[in-house]
């Protein structure tokens, strides 16, 4: 892997892509530790160590997550690249619900230029949306429960207005720099800027495990964390390949098809987009409580407000593990419904003269693709619920409430496992056509 590595640096092509996506995420990092205009960032600080592990970490802790820290600082990166993450969804999902959406999904790379910037425009809608909510929480004290400290060094409207526009032009800056990546870099632009963020948040979170539980756990958390990469990496490579035969067709005077292939189904088909609905949507009865009681005259009084306190709070307790890993069961099996179509592959397949063996094609071949994708996605969403609840199984080894941080378990390490094997394929690939050997022989 080292060979292949200096290899790829000695091609000047691939060496100008490398540095120019290795600038970029540096340039995120350093962008992230900005405060924004009219944030005292002294008390932000002193503020994190006093509420560390409270409601606030916990609610904010997937967001916090994506944005390497930057949302509980208030910095300029402070939304980060969860609105683009979210319109991307929803665009894909409503690809289903909407006619229009569904025809343009099938006009190729036009149609798809048209919903990307569908997608760019519902991303700046929701990050004001969400830089209106950070600001807002953070100006009557809400979004670091239990500081006495004055975070904002002026709440006049003027200023939180700038805090606004300044965090949702971060956001958009952010959506840039992740298609500049894409275009002219390499792997996914916005799936690298999500791993630096979580990368990031690793060392930190290593240090105060090894000071606060000594260097015997902290070395069990690294042999475990090295384990469940392992079998992260073994189930995500794993797909079952269905054989795939082209009968022979006569088209003017060449010959085409009676070739073998393969359709290759996951086993996690969904990837981490299920986890990352269960996590957000576990998080919203709390916030939105938090948001009605700030105002309320009689606070956590109600049977709802006593249900939250109690199950949705604390990510230790099994009735939250339960809940999260129904979540993630639900939501795979939803996703995996939406985004893979049997009988479209079934009619792809059949018009261009390609059939299962021993499945006739059409209708037999579609329902016996639904068969095999249902029987992979069981096994797929227990394993994706049985990586995401291991940080809560084990909040007792770190030192603070955000769970979502630990190094070995989580939405974490999926997307730290998934995107280093997209990126490192994609290197591979890039070398191959270059006649070197590649990083997985």
């Amino acid at each position: 892997m080292l060979s292949a590595f200096i290899s790829s640096l000695r091609t000047a092509d691939l060496r100008r892509k490398i540095l120019f996506t290795l600038g970029l995420v540096i340039l995120y990092r350093v962008g992230a530790s900005i405060p924004s205009p009219g944030v005292n960032y002294p008390n932000v600080q002193k503020c994190i160590e006093q509420v560390s592990g409270g409601d606030s970490a916990q609610i904010y802790s997937l967001i916090n997550l994506f944005s390497g820290g930057a949302l509980l600082q208030l910095s300029v990166f402070a939304v980060g690249i969860m609105p683009y993450i979210t319109a991307s969804i929803i665009v894909q999902l409503l690809t289903v619900v909407i006619p229009r959406f569904e025809q343009l999904r099938k006009e190729g790379q036009a149609g798809q230029a048209k919903m990307t910037q569908y997608t760019r425009y519902l991303s700046i809608a929701l990050a004001m949306l969400q830089a209106t909510s950070i600001v807002a929480l953070a100006a009557n004290g809400g979004l670091l429960q239990g500081c006495t400290l004055d975070i904002m060094a002026d709440q006049s409207i003027f200023s939180l207005v700038v805090i606004v526009i300044v965090m949702t032009a971060g956001a958009a800056l952010l959506m840039w720099m992740g298609e500049l990546i894409t275009e002219r870099g390499i792997g996914n632009g916005m799936s690298l800027i999500i791993f630096a963020s979580i990368a990031a948040a690793i060392p930190g979170e290593g240090k105060m495990i090894l000071e606060s539980r000594g260097g015997l756990v902290f070395t069990a958390v690294c042999v475990a964390a090295l384990a469940i990469i392992i079998g992260v990496v073994f189930v995500e490579q794993g797909q079952r390949r269905i054989p795939v035969q082209y009968a022979k067709r006569m088209v003017g005077r060449r010959m085409y098809g009676g070739t073998s292939t393969y359709l290759p189904l996951k086993v996690n088909q969904a990837g981490v987009i299920p986890v990352i609905f269960a996590s957000s949507l576990i998080y919203i009865p709390l916030l939105i409580t938090q948001l009605i009681e700030s105002g309320s005259a009689n606070p956590g009084t109600g049977w709802w407000d006593r249900f939250i306190a109690n199950y949705l709070t604390n990510p230790a307790d099994p009735v939250y593990i339960a809940i999260y890993f129904g979540l993630i069961i639900f939501f795979t099996y939803f996703y995996v419904s939406i985004t893979f179509n049997p009988d479209e592959r079934a009619d792809e397949m059949k018009k261009f003269g390609g059939f299962i063996p021993g499945i006739r094609p059409g209708r037999p071949t579609a329902d016996y693709l639904r068969y095999v994708l249902s029987r992979i996605t069981l096994p797929g969403s227990i394993y994706l619920g049985v990586i995401a609840v291991l940080p809560n199984l084990f909040l007792q080894v770190g030192s603070t409430g955000t769970v979502q941080n630990l190094p070995f378990g989580g939405v974490g390490v999926l997307i730290l496992v998934g995107v280093g094997l997209d990126t490192v394929k994609q290197i591979e690939s890039q070398l191959i056509q270059r006649n070197y050997e590649g990083f997985l022989k």
